[in-house]
């Protein structure tokens, strides 16, 4: 059975997981810090760890991503997308008119990750602008202290999962201000995965690190995919953390590393003086509506 790592029980995370292995039995280790989540699988505790890398609202988790980078040497071997589906949560008796009607004038503080209260602003600025905003390290977290103080008025933005494993109530459901809000995540380890699900295609993440910063640099790295009509589906800029103005690229590429092409691309990039690290070669695989109510 396959141990994997993966932020708080009742995270986004931790659902996004169960949907990418639907009945495959895995094992599970939860861990409160991502840094943890990436050292549980770094150090041999666990066989994978799932990492969210961008979210279509947020953009680039730059945290996640440096810790690739910079901390870590543990190559993607999957990605799939998951909506990012937020919820107002708590006892809901605390928040009740003498009619026994909704009455959001008691919400006294709101409670999430930063990430996911960012996703509901509009919600929370029309139902209760008043209300303190506290942000925790999940939301599964905001969810558990919620729980533990009664009587105070306080609600918590988070997954329905999240509020099942802590035993409140969804006040109002999909409160977050896009709809089309979903998250890429990539499961990292030393291994190679097979599952049981059909992909939608394969990727190819590098970094590339230019030999020194001189005009048409980064044009003729991209040149070389161009003519050989390799797709780009993402390249973004990182700092290299050892001197000012020096930046990685970080680019997918919509090929197997195996393809005919893209080594022959990587090669050519080398021969410019370019430093070329594969960080991993993988299935992606989309969000099967289908399988939504399980949530």
């Amino acid at each position: 059975m396959k141990s994997i790592a993966v932020l708080p029980q009742g995270t986004v995370s931790h659902e996004a997981l169960l949907h990418l292995f639907g009945a495959e039995p895995v094992k599970l280790e939860h861990h409160k810090l991502i840094s943890d989540v990436f050292l549980s699988t770094a150090g041999g505790a666990t066989d994978y760890s799932v990492i969210p890398i961008e979210n279509t609202i947020e953009g680039s988790v730059s945290l996640h991503i440096d810790w690739l980078i910079n901390e870590v040497n543990l190559p993607m071997q999957a990605e799939w997308i998951f909506p990012s589906i937020q919820n107002l949560i708590s006892n809901p008796q605390e928040f009740k008119d003498d009619s026994g009607y909704k009455d959001y004038t008691k919400i006294v503080k709101i409670l999430s990750h930063s990430v996911a209260m960012a996703q509901c602003l509009q919600f929370i600025r029309e139902h209760a602008p008043w209300a303190e905003l506290e942000s925790v390290g999940s939301t599964s977290e905001a969810v558990e202290i919620v729980k533990n103080n009664p009587g105070k008025g306080w609600a918590a933005v988070g997954t329905a999962l999240g509020a099942a494993t802590h035993g409140l109530e969804i006040l109002d459901r999909k409160i977050t201000d896009h709809h089309n809000n979903y998250t890429r995540f990539v499961l990292v380890g030393p291994h190679k995965l097979k599952l049981p699900r059909k992909s939608v295609g394969d990727k190819t993440s590098i970094l590339v690190t230019l030999p020194e910063d001189f005009p048409g640099a980064l044009h003729q790295v991209l040149s070389a995919f161009a003519w050989r009509r390799l797709n780009l589906s993402r390249i973004e800029s990182r700092p290299t953390k050892k001197k000012l103005g020096t930046y990685y690229f970080y680019i997918d590429v919509l090929e197997p590393i195996e393809s005919v092409l893209l080594p022959a691309a990587i090669e050519e990039i080398k021969a410019l003086g370019c430093q070329v690290r594969i960080l991993g070669s993988y299935p992606t695989y989309t969000y099967e509506e289908e399988k939504a109510e399980v949530q």
